[in-house]
């Protein structure tokens, strides 16, 4: 039987806007990247792009919104925006990206039809002080820790290949799995010249090995999904990503990078003898 390959789309609903201070992140406005700066986008834009989404196949749409975490403002609007495409859209799975949480914040997102929230570790506890001094790694986990007292479906992961050492990876993997999510999306520095981090130290070999080591902490019921950085790593090595235990991909544009065409994506997976997933196990 084919192995089924769930897709996921993001949109960028607030670009730009986020006063802390990571080093990995074009939408920090520290470091005055050349990216597409907004306020929140209407909802009915919103809309019409989850219905592109869904079209192009996507089962998962993520709303994300710069910024350090949730406000009321924030939180009022993700969820008018998650009642909206509930409303006009069957069988979508939200998830919710949105930065720290608190337990009533996130209590009121799955009310409103949110199904997942996705906050990232990002690196290991210990290199996430060399890259980040606005704020905490211990506020990432926690904020993970309260998605999973909720019920909502946890999507967690990070980024490799900011300059840390085979030690700081192991200890991402290790502190991932130790959330016991549903979700894992791998993400691969893709370099911006405006970022304090200039370059890429991890090669496909490495990556392909990362994907290895967590899809056998994870198991077989979980998804593994190769996200940020995918195209420019992976580009022409599709099969060994799968093949390591890979079963997702995001498709369209990223928030601050361009993806390849959705059809495109597609082509990838028929000529690999993939299918498209059409139920998504999180589902709630």
């Amino acid at each position: 039987m084919s192995k089924e390959i769930f897709l996921c789309a993001i949109n960028n609903v607030l670009s730009g806007t986020c006063a802390e201070d990571c080093a990995f992140c074009a939408q920090s406005v520290h470091y005055h990247a050349d990216i597409e700066r907004y306020n929140y986008k209407f909802i009915k834009q919103i809309i019409e792009e989850a219905k592109l989404a869904k079209e192009a196949g996507a089962l998962g749409y993520c709303l994300v919104t710069a910024g350090k975490g949730l406000d009321d403002k924030k939180t009022e609007y993700i969820a008018t925006a998650a009642k909206a495409i509930k409303k006009e859209i069957n069988d979508i799975h939200l998830i919710a990206c949105n930065g720290l949480a608190s337990v009533e914040q996130l209590k009121f997102l799955k009310e409103s039809g949110i199904d997942s929230y996705n906050h990232n570790l990002e690196s290991s506890q210990d290199y996430y002080k060399k890259i980040c001094s606005t704020h905490s790694w211990d506020e990432r986990y926690q904020t993970c820790l309260n998605v999973k007292s909720v019920g909502l479906s946890l999507c967690t992961g990070g980024i490799f290949g900011m300059g840390e050492s085979y030690e700081d990876r192991a200890d991402l993997i290790d502190a991932i799995l130790s959330l016991q999510p549903d979700a894992v999306p791998l993400n691969f520095y893709h370099p911006n010249p405006s970022l304090p981090i200039k370059t890429r130290n991890i090669n496909l070999d490495e990556a392909i090995q990362i994907i290895s080591q967590m899809h056998k902490g994870l198991g077989e019921n979980k998804i593994l999904m190769v996200a940020g950085g995918r195209e420019l790593l992976f580009g022409g090595s599709e099969k060994a990503m799968f093949d390591a235990g890979a079963n997702a991909i995001v498709i369209g544009n990223y928030l601050t990078t361009r993806g390849d065409e959705p059809q495109s994506d597609i082509e990838m997976l028929d000529n690999l003898g993939l299918k498209k997933a059409t139920y998504c196990p999180n589902h709630n």
